[in-house]
């Protein structure tokens, strides 16, 4: 890694003198790549992209709610494409190839670049919706990849506990350098700035980044990311006891695992959709040597192998750039009490406080799709994650955002404002 990183900076340097702009529709490099294909569109995001076919929407479903506004067509070009990997459950375009990744070109560019990984072990489209519709409109270049490896058997890819997981930051790193260097030959100039956000573990791989290369972003937007420690709470700690608490019946057992109580309602479809696997699929990646029931599992009392396993990817709180952090107050994957209030506490001991800026959204859950179904009871979080990039953006630009700070469920529509003062 240290030598790729001293390459980068010589990339970085190389390409820095001014050149002509290039036409949007021009032949685009994206370099480490191993397979590019560039479309010319009228509108990069999901209203024309799907459309087109240049989105898939599968990928994107469940994690807004229905009525998260769509913005106006965008134009520009779009890059899907490959960076070398041995590993193929990608299986989108007929590749077969992971280490996918999108590259989106807006014709009218503000000089600035996201990058995300995508949440979930979903594909690279996963934050169309979410995240790069929003951006684009705003003129942002979007670069986002699946991380290297997808889907439920993630865990196959790589030789010891880890490797998989080691891998996501790894792609986040080489996209966001090969987007940068993309973006300078097709705009003619690096971008003013670089953004990181992703929801989940893609806002795992915000902080991840912010923490360990700091230096290729501006900041970063963290929505509901995952919380690795190799010591203290992560979901190998809080998982199995909901899961047992929930076979027996014990809300008080769940409670205790961190789940706040008026997010009962919720359990029965966590249960069902999101608790077992993702413990099963977690724990077979860091511990595969366990051959009990997953619901019994005590990552404490698990070898040290294991911890050293978790420790590959663990957070310090040591971030380098500013970053907004939000998590609603009712997720019932990642619970907040065992996640971002604890995060938060870390990036204070860590002496970061100053820039970090954390909204708890009062009925917020993991994913805002659930929000249709309990309008009454939910707060979708994508207007809020819309807000704070706005709030990220007047801070690098000299305006302090707003205090950190629970952000009541109050509004006259929720599903398409949040306001985070």
């Amino acid at each position: 890694m240290r030598s790729a990183l001293v390459l980068t900076g010589v990339l970085l340097a190389t390409l820095a003198t001014p050149s002509a702009h290039a036409s949007t529709c021009a032949p685009v490099v994206v370099p480490g790549a191993a397979h590019v294909v560039r479309s010319c569109l009228d509108d990069l995001t999901t209203t024309g992209t799907l459309r087109t076919g240049h989105t898939v929407q599968a990928d994107w479903a469940g994690l807004t709610s229905a009525g998260l506004p769509t913005v106006g067509a965008v134009p520009g070009v779009q890059v899907d494409g490959y960076f070398p990997d041995t590993s193929k459950t990608n299986t989108t375009h007929g590749w077969n190839h992971d280490s996918q990744f999108v590259i989106r070109l807006p014709k009218r560019w503000n000089g600035g670049l996201v990058v995300s990984g995508s949440p979930g072990v979903r594909r690279q489209y996963a934050n169309d919706r979410a995240i790069a519709d929003q951006v684009l409109a705003a003129g942002y270049a979007f670069a986002a990849t699946d991380k290297g490896n997808t889907g439920a058997d993630f865990f196959t890819d790589g030789h010891r506990p880890g490797d998989a997981l080691v891998e996501w930051n790894t792609r986040v790193t080489q996209l966001t350098v090969a987007a940068k260097l993309t973006a300078k030959l097709h705009y003619g100039r690096l971008p003013s700035r670089t953004v990181a956000a992703g929801l989940s573990n893609g806002g795992y791989l915000v902080r991840w980044q912010l923490e360990n290369v700091p230096w290729l972003y501006a900041g970063g937007v963290d929505w509901e990311g995952t919380l690795w420690r190799a010591e203290g709470d992560n979901l190998l700690t809080f998982l199995p006891p909901a899961i047992r608490g929930y076979q027996s019946g014990s809300r008080e057992t769940i409670g205790a695992a961190g789940f706040a109580p008026e997010s009962e309602f919720l359990w029965p479809y966590h249960k069902q959709v999101y608790w077992d696997l993702t413990q099963r699929i977690y724990r077979t990646e860091l511990d595969p040597e366990f051959t009990g029931d997953d619901a019994s599992y005590d990552y404490a009392t698990r070898p040290a192998a294991v911890h050293r396993a978790v420790a590959r990817i663990s957070l310090t709180g040591r971030i380098g750039k500013p970053l907004l952090t939000l998590h609603g107050t009712v997720d019932a994957l990642l619970p907040i009490s065992r996640d971002s209030d604890v995060y938060q506490g870390m990036i204070t001991r860590q002496g970061r406080a100053h820039l970090q800026r954390y909204y708890r959204i009062e009925g917020g859950n993991h994913v805002d799709g659930l929000y249709d179904t309990y309008p009454d009871l939910l707060r979708p979080i994508g207007p809020c994650f819309r807000t704070a990039f706005t709030a990220l953006d007047g801070w690098l630009n000299g305006v302090q955002p707003p205090p950190s700070a629970t952000v009541k469920r109050a509004g006259a529509n929720l599903a398409t404002e949040c306001s985070l003062g």
